[in-house]
């Protein structure tokens, strides 16, 4: 498929609005803090989860907290384990529960000045029993994994600064779980046509298609003149085994959701894709973070139908 890589500026003017706004999403039990950038809803042991970032207004050391939902509102299941980690992401491998965060290092106890990140993997047969599998490479957010239909697993890294790039997504895929190592994960072939050098993003959630292929929810980042950082929901679908993919396209924006606070002036225009959940009739429910304080939800067309019919 031949196709120019796009401007965050060029792909909105491409972008047509949902038809109606999404909601907020209500959360409790936890002292008032704010919760954002959940995962999409999942099931486990016969009731609904979601797992979210939960921190103080004025910092960014934060828990994440697994939540079950009554009348609408989401609330800690008590009896299992939390995580001093930020940005949640799950999924299933080879029957196993597979979670993902991020952990920040800082440089004293005293001034609590971030000095970087990784992300770090737990897995388990349940939720009670999340146990440590592994951490990527310093400074690398947005791993994601997935099994494949034949039992390959496929790797998304997101590395910075590579040849003046702000950051963009690898791929490889792993014969199992277990060769995920940080050396294999800074390995992975990078995709070097979906981002401007200026731009930026990431994947976030990825959909194992019913053909085989590979849809990824992601998000697509710019800072402008004023300092103002824009990130949007964005999608491709990727043939794992050939690596073609298909462009970039936005599928929301933070103007879709209702207004709110934001957790510093240069977020206001942030939203941070969570997951999707694919519905009937070519439509899904899109979860997002909404400017670091807020967890958001909105029906859109499925961005992955399209492309589930290729041979």
């Amino acid at each position: 498929m031949e196709w120019r890589t796009k401007t965050c500026k060029e792909l909105l003017l491409e972008y047509e609005p949902a038809e109606k706004k999404g909601k907020k999403l209500h959360f409790e039990g936890v002292g008032g803090r704010d919760v954002y950038n959940i995962t999409a809803p999942f099931f486990n042991e016969g009731e609904l989860y979601i797992a979210g970032r939960v921190e103080e207004r004025n910092s960014e050391e934060s828990e994440i907290i697994f939540f079950i939902c009554k009348d609408e509102v989401w609330t800690p299941k008590l009896d299992l384990p939390k995580f001093q980690l930020q940005d949640p992401f799950i999924t299933r491998i080879n029957g196993e529960w597979i979670l993902g965060g991020v952990q920040l290092f800082f440089d004293s106890e005293l001034t609590r000045a971030i000095v970087g990140w990784k992300t770090v993997l737990y897995r388990g047969k349940n939720l009670h029993e999340l146990v440590h599998a592994t951490s990527g490479p310093w400074n690398m957010k947005d791993i994601r994994l997935t099994e494949l239909n034949d039992g390959t697993i496929g790797v998304f890294s997101r590395p910075f600064g590579i040849e003046g790039t702000r950051a963009v997504i690898g791929f490889s895929i792993l014969e199992s779980f277990e060769d995920l190592s940080e050396t294999s994960i800074i390995k992975a072939p990078l995709f070097r046509d979906q981002f401007l050098k200026d731009e930026w993003g990431g994947a976030n959630e990825i959909h194992l298609l019913s053909n085989g292929f590979l849809g990824v929810l992601g998000h697509i980042s710019y800072t402008d003149e004023a300092g103002q950082l824009h990130y949007h929901a964005m999608s491709f679908v990727l043939n794992p085994w050939t690596r073609e993919k298909s462009p970039v396209k936005i599928i929301a924006t933070r103007s879709d959701f209702p207004d709110g606070p934001a957790k510093r002036p240069d977020l206001v225009d942030v939203i941070f894709s969570g997951g999707l959940v694919r519905k009937v009739n070519s439509r899904a429910v899109l979860y997002v973070g909404a400017s670091d304080t807020e967890a958001h939800c909105i029906d859109i067309a499925d961005p992955f139908t399209e492309y589930e019919t290729i041979v």
